[in-house]
């Protein structure tokens, strides 16, 4: 039986509910804690686009759950809109304040676990009193954009960087009716992708109509009664009702550098495989630390929700007196951009090339379905491998919802070391409507082979380009 102790999580979303779930499956004789600073925990905010989209009708309906149904369902006693002010290590307390009351406690603890999440870059024109700009990011986030949208009068809208949110606020707003400007400072939407993607997606939100505006460093801002009324490019000026910024994340380091936690490259907290910070007596999960990036086998920011959920029950049950390991992770990510769904595993080619690892490439443009089918469309992907080992490195895939799938299998190739050329003997699933009888995967992998027949492992980068044009 595992003795009495109190564990305290800061911060309730993904990584947070899980890990105080978790530590009081672990040890029924703690006492498990969780403060969050807003009204709402245990919330899904990668299906944020598709309440402001209106796919999605509520949006409390991505709240999973509320405070009183948690502490019923995993006994854990919950505070929201408490903010925690301070880490008190040598006492092992913590400073709280009640946003409501606005009045300040202390707590102590016998283990803490922060799940601090990240924040969203700032905007350096915008100030932090404009009325009429917002994040997407949060439950009150889309909340308020749906009042914008509301009370919108030119139905035209600025979306603030062109990454993964970006393109899915862009995609929201378009849907509505809304005419869109897509400002991004790299040239190419989608900077994060390679070069061929990044294309294809300028294609994609052409034939949508998304003003798109790149290499944005001389876009301006008009403001008025503290809101941004419009924007101003080379002398023009284009009102709009309201503006999202999608800017990206960072980690919400500041109470870890308040306690004097170690910090990593990208601002994380630093933790070891049992997601123990500096602090032996202080964990950390999710949005707000770093973890081993399996490709590369150095610490990376993965703000993932799925990597969020596992880190927290690790912490969770570590801090419990468990003794749970978190193995070195594999970005696996994707999203929709309109009637398309790209998804990247791995290493992208840019991060191979920044890192100066050497590494071939194989990519090619096939049917996702048997051709004869009116519901075929083409599919993109690309293989990225070390060129003595054959081990993959990396890909990426453009097309309809396979690509998920595709993701999926790579990343257990990566996990497990299978070489790229063995994609060619794996057998995959076929039936007319559900998927092609020659594989991508299966194409990529031939190719890989064909290009090691060849003697050109010895390039530092082989290219193995397609012949078929990808029709949007």
């Amino acid at each position: 039986m595992k003795p009495e102790q109190t564990i305290v999580v800061i911060g309730g979303n993904a990584a947070g509910a899980a890990a105080a779930a978790k530590a009081k499956r672990i040890n029924p004789n703690a006492k498990v804690i969780l403060f969050e600073q807003s009204k709402y925990i245990s919330t899904g905010t990668c299906e944020l686009p598709y309440v402001l989209s209106g796919e999605i009708d509520d949006p409390l309906s991505v709240v999973f759950f509320d405070e009183q149904k948690f502490e019923y369902e995993k006994n854990v006693k919950v505070f929201t809109k408490y903010n925690v002010e301070k880490i008190k290590v040598h006492t092992k307390s913590i400073l709280v304040l009640s946003l409501i009351e606005l009045k300040p406690f202390e707590f102590k603890y016998d283990k803490l676990i922060l799940a601090t999440g990240s924040r969203v870059k700032r905007v350096p024109q915008f100030s932090s009193e404009l009325t009429n700009v917002s994040p997407l990011k949060s439950v009150e986030d889309v909340i308020r954009i749906k009042k914008f949208i509301s009370e919108s009068k030119q139905k035209r809208v600025c979306v603030i960087g062109s990454g993964y949110i970006g393109l899915e606020a862009a995609e929201a707003l378009n849907k509505l009716g809304f005419e869109v400007y897509l400002i991004e400072l790299e040239r190419e939407p989608f900077p994060s992708t390679d070069k061929e993607i990044r294309q294809r997606v300028k294609k994609i939100l052409d034939e949508k109509r998304i003003n798109f505006l790149g290499s944005a460093e001389n876009v301006k801002y008009r403001f008025n009664n503290s809101k941004v009324a419009a924007l101003v490019i080379e002398g023009r000026q284009i009102e709009i009702d309201f503006a999202i910024t999608c800017t990206g994340f960072s980690p919400n380091n500041s109470l870890a550098f308040q306690a004097k936690l170690d910090i990593g490259k990208y601002g994380g907290i630093k933790v070891n495989n049992r997601l123990q910070t500096s602090q032996k007596d202080i964990y950390a999960c999710g949005d707000c630390i770093e973890i081993k990036n399996f490709v590369t086998r150095i610490d990376d920011y993965f703000p993932l929700a799925t990597l969020a959920h596992r880190e927290g029950h690790i912490a969770g049950e570590n801090a419990a007196l468990g003794n749970a390991y978190l193995q070195p992770a594999i970005k696996n990510i994707s999203v929709k951009i309109f009637d398309h769904y790209f998804a990247q595993v791995g290493l992208s080619e840019q991060e191979l090339q920044n890192k100066n690892i050497p590494h071939s490439t194989v990519e090619e443009t096939v049917p996702n379905l048997v051709k004869v089918l009116k519901e075929s469309n083409l599919v993109y992907g690309k293989i990225l491998f070390d060129r003595s080992s054959k081990k993959i490195l990396g890909a990426s895939f453009l097309g309809g919802k396979e690509v998920s799938g595709y993701a999926d299998i790579i990343s257990t190739y990566i996990k497990n070391n299978i070489p790229a050329t063995q994609l060619a003997n794996t057998e995959y699933n076929y039936t007319p409507p559900l998927s092609p009888m020659i594989n991508l995967l299966s194409v990529l992998g031939r190719k890989a082979a064909h290009s090691f027949s060849q003697g050109k492992e010895n390039n530092d980068v082989t290219y193995i380009n397609n012949n078929m044009d990808f029709k949007l």
